[in-house]
């Protein structure tokens, strides 16, 4: 169960890193498959911000990976979870699209959890 938890939890931060990445250098691209359906002008300094914060947050657990504790690592990405469901809500609250909502922050909100509780139970 621990080594199924370390895997989602490398696919979720490597994803994120990757997300990050593109929000640094190719941010009004990335920015459409958010969920809003329109992207404001001039917002790319912010992108800019949010990508940075992305790339931390992946490396976070990949950190804690190599540190080799599935207990830590389990409550991290349990608590972390809370980034994508807010993502979720904040692009339902601004009527964007639902299926990414739900498809792509829900979904990995979903992910996460069961990463960690493959981790903390394993």
């Amino acid at each position: 169960m621990v080594i199924a938890g370390y895997v989602l939890v490398a696919i979720v931060a490597l994803g994120i890193i990757y997300v990050g990445l593109n929000y640094l250098f190719a941010p009004a691209k990335i920015a459409s498959g958010f969920g809003f359906t329109e992207v404001p002008e001039n917002a790319e300094s912010f992108l800019n911000v949010k990508g940075g914060r992305d790339i931390g947050a992946g490396l976070i657990p990949l950190a804690l990976m190599i540190y080799g504790d599935p207990h830590a690592l389990g409550w991290v990405i349990l608590t972390a979870a809370a980034w994508p469901v807010f993502d979720m809500l904040i692009v339902l609250r601004h009527r964007g699209k639902k299926a990414i909502a739900f498809g792509v922050h829900g979904l990995t909100a979903v992910v996460m959890v069961v990463a960690a509780a493959l981790l903390l139970l394993g």
